[in-house]
């Protein structure tokens, strides 16, 4: 039987694995379903139509599931998936869907962090391990791949993409898709090197952070346009799983990817 608070409010629609915690003044809502070990803390809220996995913290104040802040949504039923494992702190807030996206549902991965006074916006789709540090905001329908780090303060563009291991510097706004095991910053935001202390953090050897280094010294550095870099690195490169990402992702890019910075000719960002 889970552990609610006399003071919480808890909808009998609700479903909570036998091992929830629920605070006072907590609020659960009906359509909800709440994985083994997961704490709802005091006055956080979790409204219709929300799963959330087991181990999860929602802590005080947080607001997961709330109809999204879009006017194409027509009160139609759409969800917010939650993984395990994920931290969701104070204050943050994560919208459900719009079925008019064809999606109809926000994502979180697994143990990811969400940090206080994060928007996470409708039909957003937030990859596993990643963390969003305090105060980010990320627009409708952006998709936020594994292990990226976004610098507190950011604002992410709607429908922007951001790479895999990628890490973006804080207070920066993001208005083009963000490369792959890249750091990007500044304002205007623009690439800045690749994430080396992630990538050493995460078991990348050295080998292989070089390759990325010399891929994207080709991408941004030696003067071709994305058609003929791409050409260039799938022709000058041996295939690994780290150069496919690297060119799909730029391949697929509707928005565009970051422009180059300076740092090159400085002798890089590490």
């Amino acid at each position: 039987m889970a552990k609610i608070h006399p003071l919480a409010t808890v909808h009998p629609g609700a479903k909570l694995a036998d091992s929830v915690e629920v605070g006072p003044y907590a609020y659960i809502d009906d359509n909800v379903e709440i994985g083994e070990n997961t704490k709802i803390l005091p006055h956080a809220t979790v409204f219709s139509y929300v799963k959330i996995g087991c181990d999860c913290n929602v802590f005080p104040g947080a607001v997961v599931g709330a109809v999204p802040q879009d006017l194409k949504f027509d009160g139609e039923i759409t969800y917010v998936e939650i993984g395990d494992r994920v931290n969701i702190r104070e204050c943050a807030t994560i919208n459900r869907g719009t079925k008019a996206s064809g999606k109809g549902v926000t994502r979180i991965g697994n143990d990811t962090l969400i940090m206080s006074y994060v928007h996470v916006a409708h039909d957003c789709c937030v990859g596993n391990h990643c963390i969003l540090v305090s105060y980010v905001g990320i627009a409708g329908e952006t998709d936020v791949a594994d292990w990226a780090i976004i610098g507190g303060g950011t604002k992410v563009h709607q429908f922007s993409k951001i790479g895999t291991h990628a890490m973006i510097g804080g207070g920066t706004g993001v208005n083009k898709d963000i490369p792959p095991y890249s750091i990007c910053g500044r304002n205007p935001i623009c690439f800045a090197g690749v994430n080396l202390v992630g990538l050493r953090r995460r078991g990348f050897d050295s080998d292989v952070i070089r390759n990325i280094k010399d891929i994207y010294d080709v991408l941004y550095y030696q003067g071709y346009n994305v058609s003929d870099a791409i050409a260039k690195i799938e022709g000058g490169f041996p295939q690994s799983v780290e150069r496919d990402t690297i060119i799909e992702f730029v391949r697929n890019s509707k928005r565009g990817i970051v422009r180059a910075g300076d740092a090159h000719e400085k002798g890089g960002i590490e």
